[in-house]
């Protein structure tokens, strides 16, 4: 017969591992972690303010070297850009700013500017190209939150498995865009750059690099 005692410590220890997966987490917890792990952002209710890791934190030298984005109904390229060329493909992609303002940081923002008809997408892919520096990358991950104001549209969590030192590497990942509402949809086209983004990436689940973009769907409207 089971006894009341083992049946209370059995539920306590349920209560505390619910509980310790499903309560946020703040930001500024997590900057005073030496490591932040994946379940870690997984429980951020907002966009972040800071970076959560520096940029030396990438001791595998991973570096992204090529994106493209292609809508999945159609096969449409919808923009292509690299380290080297900065290319608009189609009529849904306004501009892409690679820049920031903070020197430290380069590299590690992006600014989209979408005309309102990226919106309208279900499913892209998105091809990226990377190369890593000497040492071998296992389990690596990224996990991309996508956020209105205050609010969380959607979150990503993709794998791009193992990597072998000094490789070039190519992987698509398939997203499938939310269901918006109309007036959702025109509050974003109302807002640019209220549409934000933190990009998580993790090597055996230690955070090693954390990028963040920005979004505006009014590309084309003032002209």
């Amino acid at each position: 017969m089971i006894s009341v005692r083992k049946i209370f410590f059995n539920f306590l220890s349920f209560i505390i591992i619910f509980f310790s997966h499903s309560e946020p987490i703040s930001e500024e917890f997590l900057l005073c972690k030496k490591i932040v792990a994946p379940d870690d952002v997984l429980k951020l209710p907002f966009i972040t303010k800071n970076y959560l890791c520096p940029p030396d934190a990438n001791i595998y030298d991973i570096e992204f070297v090529r994106f493209k984005i292609r809508d999945m109904e159609t096969g449409i390229v919808l923009f292509e850009i690299s380290k080297q060329s900065q290319t608009e493909i189609a009529t849904t992609v306004e501009n892409v700013d690679l820049e920031t303002d903070d020197d430290a940081h380069t590299g590690r923002f992006v600014r989209y500017q979408f005309t309102p008809q990226f919106l309208d997408l279900k499913t892209v892919g998105a091809s990226v190209e990377f190369t890593v520096g000497n040492r071998p990358v296992s389990n690596f991950r990224m996990i991309e939150r996508h956020y209105f104001k205050d609010t969380l549209l959607k979150s990503f969590d993709f794998e791009f498995g193992f990597c072998i030192p000094n490789s070039r590497n190519t992987c698509e990942h398939i997203y499938h865009f939310p269901e918006l509402s109309p007036s959702l949809v025109a509050d974003m086209i109302n807002n640019p750059f209220e549409t934000r983004s933190d990009s998580f990436y993790f090597v055996d689940n230690q955070l090693i690099m954390h990028n963040k973009a920005d979004y505006a769907y009014n590309g084309g409207l003032n002209e």
